[in-house]
């Protein structure tokens, strides 16, 4: 049976997210927000949002950014304004599955008020450790722009374990970088120095801070604090991987004339391609085997 797909809006990753959509048989797929791409997509249909027939459609798929608060869709390739509303959401089928990269309380609710089944794909494990990869390499890309030194030998502290911050430490220390680890988890520290890497209580960040060169948050917190920039040497970088608006205090930076960068979607400007083929791979994933749709 024929699955019925809306693509609505999306950035560059989006683009490989769709070809390998296409290549999936009894699929219809048509996209909305795409109107001033220059690469077109031969053989799908393209449309405005207003033009869908909702009532046909079996799977909605949102940007990573989802709907912000005020139901709005990002549309990179096009100037449509979209909303999605409640009474957008009841007009589909009870067995619609809406897929976006992050929530909102706003969407969570409208979702769930309409009881159509939404997944956060940047809430699964599996889709955030392979958004790690190019999240790390993005980093070191980073790290080397704005150095006048290598990493090899470097002191570099990452504040966080968890998906991004593992893979952070481990692709650093690969490179020959001195990384330490802050943490607050027990387990975590006893992890960190099982990988021969310096482990860090987080509560302790601030007197180590002084012996480091590059700081890297991972954690969406305000981690990275007066205390812990006051002690960092001139020469120290702050990359924040955290998500918006980070975990680091930069007008303190400022002040302190440390250069200080909240790192926003790395996988789509690092490797957008990788990334769209991750999202393609984790939605025909949960498609065939979790909702059996296909």
């Amino acid at each position: 049976m024929k699955q019925f797909i809306a693509v609505i809006g999306g950035d560059a990753r989006y683009l490989e997210l769709i070809r390998q959509l296409q290549a999936i048989e009894n699929i219809e797929l048509v996209l909305v927000g795409y109107d001033k791409l220059e690469q077109g997509f031969t053989g799908l249909n393209q449309k405005d949002f207003n033009e869908l027939d909702v009532e046909n459609i079996d799977i909605i798929i949102l940007p990573i950014t989802g709907a912000d608060e005020g139901g709005k869709v990002e549309t990179v390739f096009s100037d449509q304004d979209i909303y999605i509303t409640k009474e957008w959401l009841d007009r589909l089928k009870e067995s619609a599955v809406i897929f976006t990269g992050i929530t909102t309380n706003h969407l969570t609710e409208l979702v769930g008020h309409s009881n159509k089944t939404l997944i956060p794909l940047l809430d699964r494990d599996d889709v955030a450790i392979y958004n790690s990869i190019p999240t790390a390499e993005g980093a070191i890309m980073m790290a080397i722009e704005n150095t006048d030194y290598t990493i090899h030998s470097s002191r570099v502290i990452v504040a966080g374990f968890g998906r991004v911050g593992n893979t952070v430490a481990n692709k650093f220390a690969a490179l020959g970088a001195k990384v330490s680890v802050a943490t607050r988890n027990s387990t975590d520290l006893a992890r960190i120095t099982e990988m021969g890497l310096t482990p860090i209580a987080l509560n302790k960040l601030s007197s180590y801070t002084s012996e480091c060169d590059l700081l890297i948050n991972t954690i969406p917190a305000k981690v990275i604090n007066k205390d812990a920039i006051q002690n960092l040497p001139a020469s120290a970088v702050i990359i924040d991987l955290a998500s918006k608006p980070g975990g680091t205090d930069f007008d303190y930076a400022k002040q302190r004339g440390i250069e200080a960068m909240l790192a926003r979607s790395l996988p789509s400007i690092v490797a957008p391609k990788t990334a769209g083929k991750i999202l393609a791979d984790v939605i025909i994933q949960i498609l065939t085997k979790e909702k059996e749709l296909l």
